[in-house]
Order: structure tokens, then sequence, then C-alpha cells
């Protein structure tokens, strides 16, 4: 099968990388614009433009999107604009239980063959400003969405997740999985 990850997130690449997967990468140009989007409906919906995009440059090759947003109280929390965005953010989840939500496609000659998306519940513990300070200092929280990576140093704040932990990575292991055994199959 030639694959093709339509993301340029090195914590895909090293989960496709794990699974054993042989693949190429192309980053998606396709807007991630949520206007007119319902929210809990973002991230499936952007995953499919994303992989229709890539695979009408990619001919004959099955490609891959992904997308991740962390919702607290059912809205989305994108990816933080300065320090203090990403402090309000990770603030506002203290102590909290958010949802974290991928959705992924696939696609092939700009046709959509598969898509849906993954939900996992995160806990937050009750951390204290200085460890979120030292947290947003070391810059990590910048190119997430929520601003914590569970992967990184983003671990500190955790406390419980209910679902899959590589959901909230960015890349649902067990249903990649299965839109690639199904896809095999047909």
């Amino acid at each position: 099968m030639d694959l093709v990850l339509a993301s340029a997130s090195p914590r895909r690449q090293a989960i496709l990388q794990q699974l054993g997967f042989e693949f190429s990468v192309q980053a998606s140009d396709a807007s991630e614009d949520l206007t007119g989007i319902p929210p809990l409906d973002a991230p499936r919906l952007l995953a499919q433009r994303k992989a229709l995009a890539v695979s009408k440059i990619q001919p004959g090759k099955l490609v891959l999107g992904y997308d991740t947003l962390v919702f607290r109280n059912l809205a989305p929390l994108g990816k933080p604009s300065s320090p203090e965005d990403a402090f309000h953010m990770l603030w506002s989840l203290r102590n909290r239980k958010h949802q974290v939500i991928t959705g992924f496609a696939a696609a092939r000659d700009g046709v959509l063959l598969e898509s849906g998306q993954e939900s996992t519940w995160v806990v937050f513990r009750l951390f204290s400003k200085h460890e979120l300070d030292d947290y947003i200092a070391g810059g990590e929280p910048f190119d997430k969405a929520g601003a914590y990576g569970i992967q990184g140093q983003g671990a500190r704040f955790v406390k419980a997740i209910e679902g899959c932990y590589y959901n909230v990575v960015g890349l649902p292991v067990a249903k990649t999985l299965d839109v690639l055994k199904g896809l095999a199959e047909t």
C-alpha cells in the first residue's frame, strides 16, 4: 500500500512508524478555518479537507489526514497565540475534565474513502501557577491544540484519561488500523 501522511506532525509520524508502516509525508495546505462548521464536527471535517487536498496531488496513493482539537465545555481550544493565551487555556482546564477529538480521513485521487473521529476524555490535576509558568517558559505549548502535549512535558498536568492515549497525541491507533484494514480488504 502506497501510503501518504497529510501532516507534518512529528508526533503522528512517530506513531505510524511505531506501528511499522512505510509512508511518505506531504503536509496539507487545506484551510483550517472553522467558520460555519459545527464545533464537534470540526476535527472530522478538517481531516477530510487535508486528506482530499493531498490526495489530489499524490495520484494513486492512499492519503491519511488528521486533525485534533481540545474542547472545554464543547468549545474548541486552538493553538495558543501567546504565553498569556497558553496560560489562560491551561488554567481553564486545571482540575477539570475536557475532551480531545481527533478526526481522521482516508482519500485517494480526490475521493474520500473513509472518515470519522475518536474522542478521549482527559482529566487535569490541581497544578500550581508556578508549574504552569515553568511549562509555558519551556515553549512546548505553542504548536499544540489546547496548549499541551500529553506525550511531553504536558504530561505533568494529566491526572487520568478515558479512551485512547494516542488519540490525545493526534493519531487514534485503533481507528487508523481499522480503516487501513478495511481499505486493504476492498
